[in-house]
């Protein structure tokens, strides 16, 4: 017996990294879910070796009727919606702020922060009339310190963090839980592709991020998919408004074995 028995969830960036891995996690957990992306070839290809515990919706997540239609598509097939993940990402633009385009920082602020805002209102108006649903959305710790990410990735995802605590005061009160998720360094296709298309771009990345926290690995798709699903189910009943955090403890500060050795040698209180 699965945590999402008998529910209908709905993910945006579906179709590979982050995305794939929780539409796999909520399926295997008993949900019904439809895979949100541009990807038609992957995104179709999960449906397929899913099915039919999911079904795959193309859809821009920056256009407020494609992200609409997804959301009444879920109540079409499944008559109800009670998980939105609003995960899809990109990198962005980047470089110093004197030189980025004006267009490029709207096409970045639309797929980061407008999404959210589109995923967060259409799932409301189906969410708060049945007084229960779940609603997660992918932030980042570059939302939270900044030089973790480009300026208008990392100003996008502060937006987030902050969408996220307000709108949970308001739909909480219908029942309707509001929270997001801060990953740090994961390894994912998008992660991957900002090093250029070589064969080895995927290793690469994992042995940097193994190198920058505590837990000396890299993060992966399957730690935010198990993140999600602790916020969409019944065992974070009482958790509104929170970003929770999934870094291995990137964002906790200098390593201990970086520190100063002063600061590692023992000594007895008073003996400073």
């Amino acid at each position: 017996m699965g945590v999402l028995d008998g529910q209908v969830a709905l993910v945006t960036g579906g179709a590979s990294g982050i995305g794939a891995a929780t539409v796999r996690r909520f399926a295997r957990e008993g949900a019904r879910v439809v895979a949100v992306d541009l990807q038609d070839a992957l995104g179709t290809a999960l449906a397929e070796e899913l099915a039919p515990a999911v079904v795959y919706q193309h859809a821009d997540v920056s256009r407020e009727a494609d992200v609409a239609a997804a959301v009444d598509g879920a109540i079409a097939a499944w008559g109800r919606l009670d998980v939105c993940f609003n995960n899809a990402g990109i990198g962005g633009c980047s470089g110093p702020v004197a030189e980025l385009p004006v267009e490029e920082f709207d096409a970045t602020v639309a797929v980061l922060f407008r999404s959210v805002f589109l995923g967060c209102k259409h799932a409301a108006r189906v969410m708060a009339p049945q007084r229960r649903g779940s609603i997660v959305s992918t932030a980042s710790v570059a939302g939270l310190q900044a030089g973790f990410g480009p300026h208008v990735y990392s100003a996008c995802k502060a937006a987030v963090i902050h969408l996220t605590r307000s709108l949970a005061m308001e739909l909480g009160e219908s029942g309707v839980r509001v929270n997001c998720i801060c990953p740090g360094g994961i390894a994912t296709p998008l992660l991957a592709r900002a090093l250029g298309d070589i064969p080895a771009a995927e290793d690469l990345v994992k042995g940097f991020l193994a190198t920058i926290q505590p837990i000396r690995r890299a993060g992966l798709p399957d730690d935010i998919a198990a993140a999600a699903l602790f916020l969409a189910s019944d065992a974070s009943g009482f958790v509104n408004g929170h970003a929770l955090v999934v870094d291995g403890g990137l964002t906790g500060g200098r390593m201990w074995s970086q520190a100063p050795e002063a600061m590692r040698q023992y000594r007895p209180m008073g003996s400073l």
